[in-house]
């Protein structure tokens, strides 16, 4: 077991801090740790031959981490009364529906597709919130009826086929439509759970017999990777979220922002000729 051990200490080492990073990162933005966990776990297996599958078990493992990180920091941001619970309630069953189809959808997507929307969708997100005003909002409240289905839907699937919580596209959506920036991120954490059960799910029959993968892996969804980094991410999450409730929000806003823009620059890297 040590020797084991010895011989695979850096896959071990950057699990390890993908997901103290991720659960640290979850619990204080809200955003399932996955903008983290993707494109560590991305460069983990490509680096050890598995190129031609990597994004895919990078994007399944995340979701399937989420369940439990997203679990873990919604009741961590509950206990400081920053979770509407209605919300989660009205929103998810439309998320769910989005996040099966858009994990259907990445089973056929080639690997520098799938890094390229993670790239360019990041870098959008992230323009929102290092240069978006206080006062910008759509509304004065989320959307009912056919909106929020469309919404729902939509954040839904663009959330599995990047491997990412809820919360990287929840948050902007919320403060966006009038809603505290801490509650925001409280709320928006509990999407992850909505997002990454579906999508793992489907993961797992979508990449079933499918070559390339490593080893340990239930279709696309690497079962090891996927039991260390759950350790540290549920670990990490109730401390993100209290340093989160002690945090300027204009300030907070910016800090997210910067974190995607940095990760989604790393996953363009290559991708788009230049």
């Amino acid at each position: 077991m040590i020797s084991l051990m010895l011989e695979n200490w850096p896959l071990i080492g950057g699990l390890v801090g993908a997901g103290l990073l991720a659960g640290l990162a979850a619990g204080l933005f809200g955003i399932g740790g996955g903008i983290v966990i993707v494109p560590t776990l991305s460069i983990l297996m490509t680096t050890l031959g598995f190129a031609e599958t990597a994004q895919h078990v990078a994007i399944a493992t995340s979701l399937a981490t989420i369940i439990l990180t997203s679990v873990r920091s919604v009741m961590a941001h509950h206990k400081r009364g920053a979770v509407d619970w209605s919300v989660l309630a009205s929103w998810s069953p439309w998320i769910v529906v989005g996040a099966g189809v858009g994990m259907w959808l990445a089973a056929d997507l080639s690997e520098q597709i799938l890094r390229a929307l993670f790239g360019i969708i990041g870098l959008v997100i992230a323009a929102q919130f290092i240069f978006g005003r206080p006062d910008w909002r759509l509304a004065d409240d989320l959307p009912e009826g056919a909106s929020r289905a469309g919404l729902g839907v939509s954040l839904g699937g663009l959330s599995a086929l990047m491997g990412i919580g809820g919360g990287t596209f929840g948050v902007s959506l919320m403060t966006m439509f009038g809603r505290p920036m801490h509650q925001a991120i409280g709320t928006a954490a509990g999407f992850g759970a909505a997002i990454g059960l579906p999508s793992a799910l489907a993961a797992m029959v979508t990449g079933f017999g499918r070559e390339g993968l490593p080893a340990g892996s239930v279709g696309f969804v690497n079962i090891p990777a996927f039991v260390l980094l759950s350790v540290f991410t549920v670990m990490m999450a109730p401390v993100g979220a209290r340093l989160a409730h002690r945090m300027d929000q204009a300030l907070l806003k910016r800090v997210f922002g910067l974190l995607l823009l940095l990760v989604a620059g790393r996953m363009l890297y290559g991708v788009i000729p230049g």
